[in-house]
């Protein structure tokens, strides 16, 4: 018993890795191709910013399928759960991302000024729209989702997916999301691009970077008023996997914050964030753009490991049954298949950490426009 537990809270953990790894590479990308019309004034520009991720995207998405697979594997009634609930949020959210590599495919294949400017919207829609609707779920599972199981164990859904992606926290979290990955992308650009093309995208990170700073701020102090989620006596962390017959569950304001009244080191992981979001484009004004992209790194972690620290146990939890939240306890796989996921994930996470380490070193140093413009193989 005492393994399974343990097993329970190190999937945890790893689903907060996987979720950071997400949203720190494929966050990076998503911020180039908002930014893309903005820092690219003209075709050459444009393309460079494109070939300065293009060797990275497509292989920064792993990210986003570990994510996914990890929660299929590790917490199957949540997957089962979040996925019927955002349906029609994760549908505009897959559309929005097979934008991407079509536009990366078409975008130069007609040199026509109207044509690649309808795929750079494209990319401005697939880049934004993806890190908007990453937020928002944060911010909705925070306030709690409508839904509640039958006696068989069937889900319902109570509430209305339009209530999940517009209610004003979460659209909070969507844009300070989206300034982030501004800011990632921003740095990516001063790392590798030149002349105005750099400058401008150095303008945009620093000031996406002290939004999602001040966004930040007013989110740690809205989720003091917002009802949080609270067992009303002490849990068996090896309770059965079922959301059924659970503990009692209360929502009140401020429950977010009782693991860090709890456990005081808890206030280090807010305070990562804020360091990254401030050290960040200080690093970048005084044109350390590498500093400055591990710093915005440093800022995601922070960010999401703060969202975990204050909801653990919880993991999505329901606003209309409370007592029938999806918890670690409750929402996880079984002790022989947490086991068999943690070695494949000691293997492969290195693995994938690596070569991410090595791609980025062998190509890295500066792109410059005019190569772009001469090689037709470019973006």
């Amino acid at each position: 018993m005492e393994l399974y537990i343990a097993l329970k809270i190190i999937w945890a953990l790893l689903l907060g890795v996987l979720l950071s790894g997400l949203a720190i590479m494929v966050g990076m990308d998503m911020g180039v191709g908002t930014l893309l019309r903005f820092v690219g004034r003209t075709d050459a520009e444009r393309r460079t910013s494109l070939a300065i991720i293009g060797p990275h995207w497509d292989g920064n998405q792993v990210w986003f399928i570990l994510g996914g697979g990890a929660i299929f594997a590790a917490f199957p009634t949540l997957y089962a759960t979040s996925f019927s609930t955002f349906y029609v949020v994760m549908i505009l959210l897959l559309f929005a991302m097979i934008l991407r590599p079509v536009a990366f495919e078409y975008r130069s294949k007609v040199d026509a000024r109207h044509w690649r400017a309808s795929w750079d919207w494209a990319f401005l829609v697939s880049g934004a729209l993806p890190m908007i609707i990453f937020g928002a779920a944060f911010g909705n599972v925070l306030q709690g989702v409508g839904f509640h199981f039958g006696w068989d164990g069937q889900y319902y859904q109570d509430e209305s997916f339009v209530w999940y992606l517009l209610n004003p926290f979460a659209l909070l979290c969507g844009v300070m999301a989206l300034a982030l990955a501004v800011y990632q992308g921003g740095a990516m650009l001063m790392i590798r691009g030149m002349g105005d093309l750099a400058a401008r995208a150095r303008r945009f990170a620093i000031g996406g970077g002290l939004l999602a700073l001040v966004l930040f701020a007013i989110g740690g102090v809205w989720i003091r008023f917002i009802k949080g989620f609270a067992f009303t006596r002490s849990v068996d962390p090896g309770m059965p996997a079922t959301p059924l017959g659970g503990p009692a569950v209360v929502m009140r304001a401020g429950a977010w914050l009782d693991n860090f009244h709890t456990h005081p080191l808890l206030w280090l992981l807010p305070a990562l964030g804020a360091c990254g979001m401030l050290g960040g484009p200080l690093a970048l004004l005084a044109r350390k753009p590498v500093l400055g992209w591990w710093l915005g790194a440093l800022a995601w972690i922070g960010t999401i490991f703060t969202a975990g620290g204050a909801m653990f146990p919880f993991l999505m939890p329901s606003s209309t049954t409370p007592a029938e939240s999806l918890t670690v306890w409750n929402a996880s796989g079984s002790a022989y298949n947490l086991g068999w996921m943690l070695g494949f994930a000691v293997v492969f996470v290195p693995i994938i950490v690596t070569y991410t380490g090595w791609a980025f070193r062998v190509m890295k140093g500066k792109v410059n426009p005019a190569t772009v413009v001469a090689d037709d193989h470019f973006y």
